[in-house]
């Protein structure tokens, strides 16, 4: 993570220090690019990186997910349907995502007890991803 700090101290080693672009990239590990930007960027702020969000594999079939966890709740514990059989069920609907996308899914579920997984989901989603 890109910090004020660490920001300052490539610009003290270079101003007052006297190091070359990449003696400092040397001794912070950072690259010379990465460097040679920061003493070019304006001291004001910290560089803010964004990543636009988009739409995952699964968001299209969380709601056939939800229904179906929703159903297998009033279930006893042994008749309900594993990750894997859910997993198969969207599999047939034309979902091309991963296994553990749809098990990380189930489990935040369960834990809510499906309440407001949807959004709850999409924040550990982007935290992760971030």
């Amino acid at each position: 993570m890109i910090t004020m700090d660490m920001i300052g101290k490539v610009r003290r080693m270079k101003l007052r220090d006297k190091f070359s672009n990449s003696a400092i990239a040397k001794l912070t590990g950072l690259s010379r690019n990465t460097v040679k930007k920061w003493l070019k960027a304006p001291s004001s702020k910290a560089p803010k990186y964004s990543r636009e969000s988009s739409e995952g594999k699964l968001t299209a079939f969380e709601e056939t997910l939800e229904q179906a966890l929703t159903a297998d709740a009033h279930r006893p514990k042994h008749g309900r349907r594993t990750a894997k059989a859910l997993f198969a069920q969207i599999q047939a609907q034309g979902y091309r995502g991963g296994y553990s996308a749809v098990t990380d899914f189930t489990r935040a579920w369960r834990e809510l007890s499906g309440k407001a997984i949807s959004k709850a989901f999409a924040v550990a989603v982007k935290e992760v991803v971030a």
